[in-house]
């Protein structure tokens, strides 16, 4: 049952936690450059500086999921990950200096929709982490 709380609070929950404030920050950076506030260079290298180290997250978390058993978390990832995987290899996945201002409203929303995405998962983490803590917690009492 250790395990399980482990696997929980040491590695779902902190990939989850990185992914939702790489998304938030994604979207934020979208904002800056729809305002003007940042020019296009700057928001493009911004972005895709974290793109690659997501996909890469995104991908060992869900073959921890399906190698340690966790089906529902397993199967809530895999359309994101198959969806990185068909971005990277069609080589689309980095967002392109000279394009930016063409698909900003499309990349803006697609990153909202991730940010939904990564909270409610980190909103099932919490809870599955919550509930693997009383599980735990009520083992040992007895």
């Amino acid at each position: 049952m250790g395990l399980e709380l482990i696997f929980w609070l040491v590695i779902c929950f902190p990939f989850n936690v990185a992914f939702l404030a790489s998304a938030f920050y994604q979207v934020l950076v979208l904002s800056d450059l729809e305002a003007d506030f940042v020019n296009p260079y700057d928001a493009s290298s911004r972005i895709n500086y974290f793109i690659v180290p997501e996909f890469i997250g995104q991908g060992l978390l869900c073959a921890l999921c399906l190698f340690t058993g966790h089906w529902i978390m397993f199967l809530l990832t895999v359309p994101v990950t198959c969806y990185h995987a068909m971005l990277y290899m069609r080589r689309q996945h980095l967002i392109d200096v000279t394009e930016v201002f063409r698909v900003l409203n499309a990349e803006k929303k697609f990153r909202i929709a991730k940010l939904a995405y990564y909270l409610t998962i980190i909103i099932i983490t919490v809870f599955r982490l919550v509930l693997m803590g009383v599980y735990y917690l009520d083992s040992e009492d007895e």
